[in-house]
């Protein structure tokens, strides 16, 4: 046992040895160094196709070019063999063809080679037409220039007949047709021509500004509606007469002045007034209409006196200086202060004590009745300057409003 322990080592070193021997034989040596020309182990090399059977992938009007050797028999054994690496030229085994590489001159068309029709761009096709002098729109040249001129494009546009026959709504009119229009508009436009020819010729001036500091234009001539509002007052049964014209600078005045003295039914009017002739007439309506059936249902009587309080005054509203006028600047406003009727009674506006039916059933029907004929209305309660009289206005307010306190 202890020599076969002994005899395993070498045996094993001798038995791994065996294979290495093996592999250092000349079967697996190449006959020859690989520069010599020899060919290595059975690898073939790829056969090549004849140059003169391929198709070029870029068709081309010139000749292909094809390179052959020499010498002939050599050929067989050039297709059988790879070149060498670092030991010969490539250009004397390989086979040039220029079909692959070669580039025509003016490029790939690609739409030949497809089969479809060239693609004409829009820049293309307008210069084309600005080359053969066809453009559709106008070209100019010599931009930025003194000289600057139409290249192409049509020189000018068809005019559009726009004469008397035009109507774009209409078909064209035939001549005969258009004889027959003009013919009768001539008929109707020759009477106007007379007529304007006839015409004085009237030319327009612009008004003067009036100054406002300087007097206006008044030449003392009654106007038509003074002289009906007169007519009106002497139907009524007014008591009045026309006085001087009042002229107190631009804001105070009275053109077509009247001093009342009494009203219809036998009424004075003291002391006597001066106003315009509107107020006047809505004064004396209200009186007769409204204030004299009045007195009559709740006294029995009528009335006899009205005591004014005032009628023109050239002063501002409520006589506080910064206010606008008033108009009794104007004549247009009447203060009422007392009634006397036809019993004896006197009847003052001012506010009464609270067992005073009748005194203040007629002072309120004054103060309603009245906004029927006046715009403003103003009384005991409205304000402290009007605590003891009636004042009654005309004034004119662009809303129409009218103001009955």
């Amino acid at each position: 046992m202890a020599y076969v322990s002994l005899l395993h080592r070498p045996l094993t070193a001798l038995l791994l040895s065996i294979p290495l021997v093996a592999c250092t034989t000349d079967v697996l040596s190449p006959p020859a160094r690989i520069d010599s020309g020899s060919r290595v182990g059975a690898i073939r090399p790829t056969p090549v196709a004849d140059p003169e059977r391929e198709v070029a992938a870029y068709p081309s009007a010139e000749p292909v070019a094809v390179v052959s050797d020499t010498s002939a028999a050599s050929a067989p054994e050039q297709l059988n063999r790879l070149p060498m690496i670092d030991s010969e030229p490539v250009g004397k085994t390989q086979i040039a063809s220029a079909g692959p590489m070669t580039i025509p001159p003016e490029g790939v068309n690609m739409d030949a080679m497809l089969g479809v029709e060239p693609v004409v761009g829009l820049a293309q096709e307008q210069a084309n037409e600005i080359a053969e002098g066809n453009a559709t729109q106008p070209v100019v040249g010599g931009i930025g220039e003194d000289d600057v001129r139409q290249l192409g494009g049509q020189s000018q546009v068809a005019p559009v007949d726009t004469g008397p026959s035009y109507d774009p709504d209409l078909p064209p009119l035939t001549p005969a047709q258009i004889a027959a229009e003009e013919a009768k508009k001539g008929r109707y436009a020759e009477p106007q021509r007379r007529s304007r020819a006839q015409e004085p010729q009237q030319v327009a001036f612009l008004p003067r500004a009036r100054n406002p500091l300087s007097a206006p234009e008044y030449t003392g001539e009654m106007p038509g509606s003074e002289i009906a509002c007169r007519q009106r007052l002497r139907k009524l049964g007014v008591v009045f007469r026309d006085v001087p014209r009042i002229y107190n600078g631009p804001s105070c005045g009275i053109d077509y002045p009247i001093e009342l003295s009494g009203l219809s039914g036998n009424i004075a009017v003291k002391p006597a007034v001066k106003l315009n002739c509107q107020v006047t007439e809505a004064f004396a309506k209200w009186v007769k209409y409204e204030l004299a059936p009045s007195s009559r249902y709740r006294y029995w009587s009528g009335v006899k006196t009205i005591k004014p309080l005032g009628g023109y005054s050239c002063r501002t509203m409520n006589s506080r200086r910064g206010n606008p006028m008033s108009e009794h600047a104007r004549g247009n406003a009447i203060d009422v202060g007392k009634f006397v009727l036809k019993n004896g009674k006197e009847i003052d506006v001012r506010r009464k004590g609270f067992f005073a039916f009748r005194e203040r059933g007629l002072l309120k029907a004054v103060r309603s009745d009245s906004c029927k004929y006046f715009n403003t209305v103003l009384g005991p309660g409205s304000d402290p300057f009007h605590k003891d009289h009636f004042h009654f206005d005309l004034r004119t307010r662009k809303s129409g409003y009218r103001h009955c306190d």
